[in-house]
C-alpha cells in the first residue's frame, strides 16, 4: 500500500512539474515580446539601413511572421532542441549557453558545497548552545551576512582584497594574455580569480542555512524523544546525528534544492561585479542587448532546473519522512 501511495504521489508531482514548465514556456514567450526596444534595430546598428535590409533581417530570424505563428515555430523548435539564433553573437543559443555553463557550475556548485557543510554545522552548534555566546555570535554573524546585499559585499571584497591589499584579481576567470608552464600554474591562477566571488556566495549562503538550521533544530531539541534519548545516557554527538539531524533536514532540504535549481542561472550580481564569464553575466548582457532568443534560452534553462530541483526535493521528502507520501 505504501509503495502504491508513493507512486501516486510521484506521478502527481511529475504532472505538476510538466504543467508548470509549459506555462512558463508560454510566459517566457510573451514576456520578451513586451519588453521595450526593437530587436531588428539592435541587430542592424546602422542608422542608414534600408527598409529592404530590415525586412531581410526580419525574415532571417522569423520576425516577419505574426506573433501566434512565431509561437508555434518556437514550440516546434523547442521539441527539436533548437533554441533559436542569438541576435548578438549570430550563433545558435545553445552554443552560447554551453560555453558559459561550466564557469557558472564551477562557481555555484563549489559555493553550495562549502556553504551547506559549514551552515549546517554552525546552525546545529548554535541550537545546541542556545542562549550562550556561541549561539549569539553565530546568529549575529549570520544575520549580518544574510541582510547584506550581495553586490555591496562583492564591491567591499574588491575594494579591500584587490584594490588595497592586492591579494586577488579584481575580476575575470584567468589572467588575460598569460601563458602557463603547466596545469598547476593555470589552476593556481584560476583559483586566485575564483576566491573572491566564491567567498561572497559562501558567506551569503552560510547565513541562510545556519539561520534555518538553528531555528529548526531549536524546536526539535525541545521534543520529548530528545529528552528521552538524553535520559537513556546517549552521548550528545549520537543524539544530534541519529535523532535531531534527520528530523531537522526537511526545511533545509527545501532551501538546498531551490538554490541548486538556481545554480544554472548563476548570480547575476556576483558574476557582473567580478566579470565572471558565466550564465549570470550572459543574462545581463542579453538583457542589455535585447537578445530575445538568448534570454528565452537562459530563462527556460533556469525554469527547468528550478522545477527539477523541486521535484527532487519532493522525492527526497519521502525518504526523509514517509508521512509526506500520504
Amino acid at each position: 500500500m505504501v509503495y502504491k501511495m508513493n507512486i501516486k504521489y510521484l506521478l502527481k508531482k511529475l504532472s505538476h512539474a510538466i504543467i508548470t514548465i509549459f506555462f512558463v514556456i508560454v510566459f517566457n514567450y510573451v514576456l520578451f515580446r513586451l519588453l521595450p526596444g526593437d530587436p531588428v534595430r539592435m541587430l542592424s546598428r546602422n542608422p542608414k539601413i534600408t527598409p529592404e535590409a530590415l525586412e531581410s533581417i526580419k525574415r532571417l530570424f522569423g520576425l516577419d511572421l505574426p506573433w501566434y505563428k512565431q509561437f508555434f515555430v518556437y514550440i516546434n523548435n523547442l521539441f527539436h532542441g533548437n533554441l533559436g539564433m542569438s541576435f548578438t553573437f549570430k550563433v545558435p543559443v545553445t552554443t552560447v549557453m554551453s560555453a558559459r555553463l561550466w564557469p557558472t557550475l564551477v562557481l555555484l556548485v563549489t559555493s553550495e558545497i562549502f556553504s551547506v557543510l559549514i551552515g549546517l554545522i554552525v546552525g546545529t552548534v548554535a541550537a545546541w548552545k542556545r542562549g550562550k555566546k556561541a549561539d549569539l555570535g553565530a546568529m549575529g554573524f549570520s544575520l549580518i551576512m544574510y541582510s547584506m546585499p550581495t553586490f555591496w559585499l562583492g564591491m567591499l571584497m574588491v575594494a579591500i582584497f584587490s584594490v588595497q591589499l592586492h591579494l586577488y584579481p579584481t575580476g575575470g576567470m584567468l589572467t588575460p594574455g598569460m601563458s602557463y608552464a603547466d596545469f598547476g600554474a593555470a589552476f593556481s591562477d584560476f583559483a586566485r580569480h575564483l576566491f573572491l566571488p566564491l567567498a561572497v556566495l559562501v558567506l551569503n549562503y552560510i547565513a541562510e542555512y545556519a539561520i534555518t538550521m538553528r531555528n529548526t533544530m531549536t524546536d526539535i531539541l525541545s521534543e520529548d524523544y530528545i529528552t528521552t534519548a538524553k535520559a537513556k545516557g546517549f552521548s550528545n554527538p549520537y543524539i544530534l546525528r541519529r535523532h535531531a539531524l534527520p528530523n531537522a533536514m526537511l526545511p533545509v532540504t527545501t532551501i538546498v534544492m531551490m538554490n541548486l535549481g538556481y545554480v544554472v542561472a548563476g548570480s547575476i550580481e556576483v558574476e557582473t561585479i567580478f566579470s565572471w564569464p558565466g550564465l549570470g553575466r550572459l543574462m545581463y548582457e542579453a538583457i542589455f542587448m535585447r537578445d530575445y532568443p538568448l534570454l528565452q534560452g537562459v530563462f527556460l534553462l533556469v525554469t527547468i532546473c528550478v522545477v527539477v530541483a523541486n521535484f527532487l526535493a519532493d522525492i527526497t521528502y519521502v525518504y526523509l519522512d514517509p508521512r509526506v507520501s500520504y
